[in-house]
């Protein structure tokens, strides 16, 4: 019945000829992506960077839903113009909501369902008055039971070629000639200013006077339990490395993740392993000194986006996620998927092992500190 109204309203699902859109007439897009996790966000900048490529005077605007936590969008995506958030309550939000919706002449609305298929975000994007829509009329064997107000649309097989979330992103652009080279995915990093970039090196110079040692740094918290590794295990995994290395540890830490954090700063005091904790601080400066550290062991969680990001030394930790679809790629980053559901699977001495391979071979590579460090077998 649906799928008859709105054909009656005069948009149907007739599939467009691709070859026939203009780059030049193009000038407002709309991008429908509720799932606004910091890690959702982040995988979702090469296809907002594929859209600028393909439609470089184009103005783009992104539907999200309200966030938990304080970012700003542009603080990780600069291709956006600007955004609309979408609040369904009080009534007058969403009266609100639709007004500024239809304030643009939207040439093209395109939602990228690479984690859920939402319907509410298929409607927006309908009533947005978009001529040409884009989305996904399946993944693997979920079928997108909106998919007649899109008509321009594909099945995919991500999750059967086990496909990263970045490609899935850059796959819904791809249907319109959206697309980056492999080059230019590398290029799409968080590029830190001079400012953030000083702060980092504050911060280390002021913490970790000692040059000599390695620095790694770590984060036992998650938004998400089942993603958390237990924290024991972070402080006997620190209690190797700094056996091993007479290491330096840093500890990075969010408003949800105190708790665990204040057992591991104590937990590794009272091992007379000191350790400084770098929390409530804003995610691009995280980022910044993340870079500078030889080592970030992570679990599944929003500061892993953020280290690969800014192309830091990572290890990190899957349960119930899957690594080849979430963690960042790189000859230095290394993911360790549990082989269960249950993260905690995970073993101490695997964990150790990649760590010590990871950190020998980037600072060998580097010609960093380590050759001047103790090494303790």
């Amino acid at each position: 019945m649906l799928k008859h109204i709105f054909r009656i309203l005069g948009r149907s699902d007739k599939p467009v000829n691709i070859s026939e859109i203009d780059p030049e007439k193009v000038r407002n897009i709309l991008i429908v992506r509720q799932h606004n996790q910091l890690g959702d966000m982040l995988c979702s900048v090469p296809l907002f960077a594929a859209i600028r490529k393909r439609f470089p005077d184009a103005h783009i605007t992104l539907v999200a839903s309200p966030i938990n936590y304080e970012i700003l969008f542009s603080d990780i995506n600069p291709f956006i113009d600007k955004v609309i958030t979408y609040r369904k309550s009080p009534f007058r939000n969403l009266i609100e909501f639709y007004k500024e919706l239809k304030n643009h002449d939207y040439q093209i609305g395109i939602v990228p369902s690479t984690v859920s298929i939402s319907r509410t975000s298929h409607f927006i994007n309908f009533f947005s008055g978009a001529k040409i829509r884009v989305g996904v009329n399946s993944i693997d064997d979920k079928i997108n039971s909106v998919a007649y107000l899109l008509n321009v649309k594909s099945d995919f097989e991500w999750d059967t070629k086990k496909l990263h979330q970045t490609e899935r992103n850059l796959d819904v652009g791809r249907q319109i000639n959206c697309d980056l080279t492999d080059e230019e995915k590398k290029g799409v990093m968080i590029h830190l200013s001079n400012e953030e970039i000083k702060f980092a090196e504050d911060f280390i110079n002021k913490n970790f006077p000692d040059k000599t040692k390695p620095l790694i740094s770590l984060h036992p918290g998650a938004g998400k339990i089942p993603n958390r590794w237990k924290r024991e295990n972070f402080v006997e995994l620190v209690k190797r490395l700094h056996e091993k290395y007479d290491c330096n540890i840093l500890i990075t830490s969010g408003l949800i993740d105190k708790e665990i954090t204040d057992k591991v700063r104590d937990e590794l005091k009272s091992l007379n392993i000191n350790c400084v904790v770098l929390e409530n601080t804003t995610i691009r400066k995280v980022g910044a000194v993340i870079k500078l550290t030889d080592l970030y062991i992570t679990n599944d969680t929003g500061t892993l986006h953020v280290a690969g990001g800014v192309d830091a030394n990572v290890i990190s930790l899957f349960g119930p996620t899957h690594g080849y679809e979430w963690a960042p790629k790189g000859d230095n980053k290394i993911y360790i998927q549990s082989p269960t559901d249950n993260i905690n699977d995970i073993t101490i001495d695997k964990v150790f092992n990649e760590s010590v391979s990871l950190i020998e071979k980037t600072c060998v590579k580097e010609n960093t500190h380590l050759k001047n460090s103790q090494t303790v077998n």
